[in-house]
């Protein structure tokens, strides 16, 4: 896992620019047209990106987390965030283990656009929280989300409705670190394997995203829709297999595969269906897909 943070350090990248040899002027307008084509090809064609920010995002004393909201989520139901089953205050749940409507006090600090906390944010409950088959928390505010827009001016981040697809740019942005971490969904996982626990399905990144801790609950962006398709959870360490910090692949036959340095998220798409009236967990909601007590 993108372990709760206890202590973490990390440096600066330099990248430097590569300059090409000049050639023949002739050649070189000719190569300039081209370009210029092909720009406004692209530009044309490709889908317009939004920008990513943190508004929205929160920081927990030990991990990350957004303020989400359900596409039916209405204005004055309690807010709810978003984070990993593993930062729960109460600790890991076990395997098996999920956890529904337990009271809570926890503290979240929320962020503008610019990664300054601009309020902090109360909990009521745990209204849902597991490490099996999946790695996420909701907890629901004291607040609605009119009130949050109204006193910070900030809107909740909408969670996608349908299963992502591969090669899709994305960003990480941790209120933690207050850091994003941009690259696209390499594939997906049939069975990720953690130690003692087991997720399915899970979203594999590209090695550009290169996550460390406190990062875990992280809300994962689609760069185009600006919705939120999964939840930053985990990365292989060392290159260890199955350990604790170093998941392991298991596909549909069996066979294990371990890629160091690459990192992991849980899909969100199949908890929209659990979310009902009042923004209320209903486990047993035609389409949801979240593991019951």
């Amino acid at each position: 896992m993108n372990k709760p943070l206890i202590g973490a350090f990390f440096a600066a990248l330099l990248l430097g620019a590569g300059i090409t040899p000049a050639v023949a002027a002739e050649s070189a307008q000719a190569q300039e047209s081209a370009t210029e084509t092909a720009t406004e090809t692209a530009t044309e064609t490709a889908p317009a990106v939004k920008a990513v920010t943190f508004a929205g995002t929160v920081a927990l004393s030990n991990c990350s987390g957004s303020v989400v909201r359900s596409p039916d989520s209405q204005p004055t139901d309690p807010a709810l965030v978003l984070s990993n089953g593993h930062c729960l205050e109460t600790g890991f749940p076990g395997p098996g283990e999920v956890l529904v409507d337990r009271p809570s006090t926890r503290t979240f600090t929320l962020l503008n656009a610019s990664g300054a906390g601009v309020g902090t944010l109360k909990a009521s409950k745990i209204a849902y929280g597991t490490m099996t088959d999946t790695d996420l928390s909701l907890y629901e505010l004291t607040s609605t989300y009119e009130q949050i827009e109204t006193s910070y001016g900030i809107k909740a981040l909408e969670l996608e409705t349908a299963h992502p697809v591969a090669g899709t740019a994305i960003t990480v942005a941790s209120g933690y670190w207050k850091r994003t971490y941009s690259c696209d969904i390499d594939g997906f996982v049939h069975q990720l394997k953690e130690g003692r626990w087991t997720w399915k399905d899970s979203v594999r990144y590209t090695p550009e995203c290169q996550t460390i801790g406190g990062t875990s609950g992280s809300p994962v962006i689609d760069d185009v829709t600006g919705k939120v398709v999964a939840v930053n959870n985990t990365g292989n360490e060392s290159g260890q297999e199955c350990t604790d910090n170093n998941p392991c692949e298991v596909d549909e036959n069996g066979e294990v595969t371990v890629r160091e340095g690459i990192n992991y998220a849980q899909q969100t798409y199949n908890m929209v269906p659990c979310i009902g009236t009042g923004n209320k967990i209903d486990l047993d909601r035609e389409g949801c897909g979240l593991p019951k007590p």
